[in-house]
């Protein structure tokens, strides 16, 4: 029996979060040019470290322009614009980020839509005329350039990144060009909505169907659909998760943690 493997990209074939924050920070800059008057480059430095550390609260792309606002009114009073800064720590983010996220956004009056674009607009702007300092803050886990050039199984790319990010990141960094076909971008829907549209699939059928991913939450929303009970479930154990979830994952029967070899050997 063939298998099929749905893969998310960040956290799991690529580390871009080094990348991922500088993108925030310029984004930022844009978008609140007036909040960063005055702001050096040590408290920039700062910012870019501790959106390391926020980075498995992160699911689009715009989440992390958010987090760049709210790390600077923690730090800095008189920018204070939500009501959460005040006394707000790292951990306590990663522990409520789904009950910070809608709060900020409407006491900053963002448009998600808006915030998406501008993201990608930054994004395409460095690329344009920095590519290789682009290129140089995303880096592939090891083994995996390898594992997709060899992969015997039919490989999906499922993630929330934009598809023409991924697909160069993917040229360049791993020599892989996947079909246009096989991969599920931003504005794709969903990810339990990709999975329901693979597994029904003509050429589908009959295959083993696994979906790799970094963060719990989402394998959680998979678990709540009965129509995906065929999936196979993993959490990667190198990508954008905290040792609490993976704990928590551990004692989940439907998913399995998988370690970066065994994940490289699966899909040769």
């Amino acid at each position: 029996m063939e298998d099929l493997y749905a893969l998310d990209f960040d956290g799991v074939i690529c580390d871009s979060c080094e990348e991922t924050a500088l993108s925030a920070v310029k984004a930022a800059k844009v978008r609140w040019p007036s909040l960063f008057d005055g702001v050096d480059s040590a408290l920039e430095d700062w910012i870019v470290d501790q959106m390391h550390a926020l980075r498995p609260v992160v699911e689009a792309g715009y989440d992390t322009l958010l987090l760049v606002r709210l790390l600077l009114e923690m730090r800095l009073p008189s920018l204070r614009k939500s009501s959460v800064a005040e006394g707000l720590t790292v951990e306590e983010i990663l522990e409520n980020w789904l009950k910070i996220k809608p709060v900020i956004m409407e006491e900053w009056s963002e448009n998600r839509e808006a915030l998406i674009e501008l993201s990608g607009k930054v994004r395409d702007e460095w690329m344009d005329t920095d590519f290789t300092t682009w290129i140089g803050a995303n880096r592939l886990y090891p083994g995996v350039s390898d594992a997709l050039k060899l992969a015997s199984s039919r490989i999906y790319i499922v993630t929330s990144n934009q598809s023409r990010f991924v697909e160069t990141l993917l040229r360049e960094l791993a020599g892989v060009t996947i079909p246009p076909d096989r991969l599920y971008g931003l504005g794709t829907g969903p990810k339990v909505k990709v999975l329901k549209q693979l597994q029904k699939k003509p050429e589908h059928q009959g295959l083993r169907l696994h979906f790799v991913e970094d963060r719990l939450a989402t394998l959680k929303n998979v678990i709540k659909e009965p129509e995906l009970d065929g999936w196979n479930l993993y959490l990667v154990d190198w990508g954008y998760n905290t040792q609490k979830e993976r704990a928590e994952a551990a004692s989940m029967p439907r998913i399995q943690l998988l370690q970066l070899s065994d994940f490289c050997t699966k899909l040769k």
